[in-house]
């Protein structure tokens, strides 16, 4: 295995620490043919810029970007996917820590399941590095798909989380340009591996993710995210209802309207046939319309056979129960809500 990996990192004000430790641990990766990619989205803290300045002295492998203004964290990877050239890439986050054996799995992985992108497990950690959970796959009821799945799942589901992934460059250039519709990076790369190749889910950790208090997504529970917006918006039938028409719009609808927006491209880049291409198409305005019923629903929506159609899989344990109630019947989750 010679082939350059391209790993990708944005960095903005990051706590200097967790910079340096996850830095290194790129680095001392046992797969050493790799080029770490790096865009700083206009650090106010000198201390970033500096300890990135200096990892680029001392290692040829490192191309660094400062930009000129704020573009945010997509924005920041569709940049770093345009000046990767590799036939690999990863994305990284900046505060966590890679097993020394994370490239060398993966792309292996990779190429033995001849697939389009592979992810990982990891283990949740703490800002001093201790382990929260053995597994973030099943602490969050995450997807496991090992090669056997739905055809419409990575388009209705977030799946993997960007810093477990390794993909193609076929993968890379279909993802590119972004269009207004991309807010997730990792959900658009996974949708797109699965019109292709398909995805295989290496089930072992091969990094520790980062929960602290300064995460953007950061992996937080249920009922962490439910504390928060009830300390911010009360916890009233109608703060839940605000909570649940954001949360079925900002993640579900807005995750498949991304994918929606690069279907006919996809699927023209596809070797399938116009029946194969129709039926998708078909299938994806079906989840559409799906969670646009849900999303109006105050009292009950009795479609919930549709919930095992577009968005039950091997892995998601009890998350689907929560689910369920959230898509289908708001009065019964919002007691849940309201004692969580």
């Amino acid at each position: 295995m010679d082939e350059t990996v391209d790993i990708l990192l944005t960095t903005y004000n990051t706590n200097p620490e967790y910079l340096k430790i996850q830095i290194e641990s790129i680095l001392n990766q046992t797969y050493k043919n790799i080029k770490l990619i790096i865009s700083d989205d206009c650090s106010t803290k000198k201390k970033v810029r500096e300890i990135l300045e200096q990892y680029a002295k001392k290692d040829k492998r490192i191309e660094l970007y400062f930009q000129e203004k704020n573009i945010g964290c997509t924005k920041g990877f569709e940049f770093l996917l345009n000046k990767s050239t590799s036939d690999y890439i990863a994305f990284s986050d900046h505060d966590d820590i890679w097993y020394e054996n994370k490239i060398e799995e993966s792309l292996k992985i990779l190429k033995e399941k001849n697939v389009s992108l592979v992810y990982c497990d990891a283990r949740q950690i703490d800002g001093q590095g201790q382990v929260l959970h053995e597994s973030y796959l099943r602490y969050k009821n995450m997807p496991i798909l090992n090669g056997e799945y739905k055809e419409i799942l990575p388009f209705s589901r977030h799946i993997a989380i960007g810093c477990s992934q390794l993909f193609t460059k076929e993968v890379k250039e279909l993802m590119l340009p972004f269009s207004e519709k991309t807010y997730a990076h990792d959900w658009h790369s996974v949708y797109i591996a699965s019109k292709l190749k398909g995805i295989y889910c290496i089930d072992k950790p091969l990094f520790g993710y980062r929960i602290h208090e300064g995460n953007i997504f950061g992996g937080r529970s249920f009922k962490q995210n439910i504390k928060l917006w009830k300390e911010k918006n009360g916890s009233n039938f109608k703060s839940y209802l605000k909570y649940r028409y954001r949360a079925i719009t900002e993640i579900y609808m807005a995750g498949s309207l991304m994918c929606k927006d690069f279907s006919k491209k996809m699927y023209n880049h596809t070797n399938k046939d116009e029946k194969w291409k129709n039926e998708n198409l078909k299938q994806e305005d079906a989840v559409i319309q799906y969670y646009q019923k849900a999303q109006n629903t105050k009292v009950c929506y009795f479609a919930f056979h549709k919930f095992f159609k577009y968005l039950a899989f091997k892995g998601i344990g009890k998350r689907k129960y929560k689910e369920i109630m959230m898509l289908h019947f708001p009065v019964l989750s919002f007691l849940v809500f309201k004692v969580s």
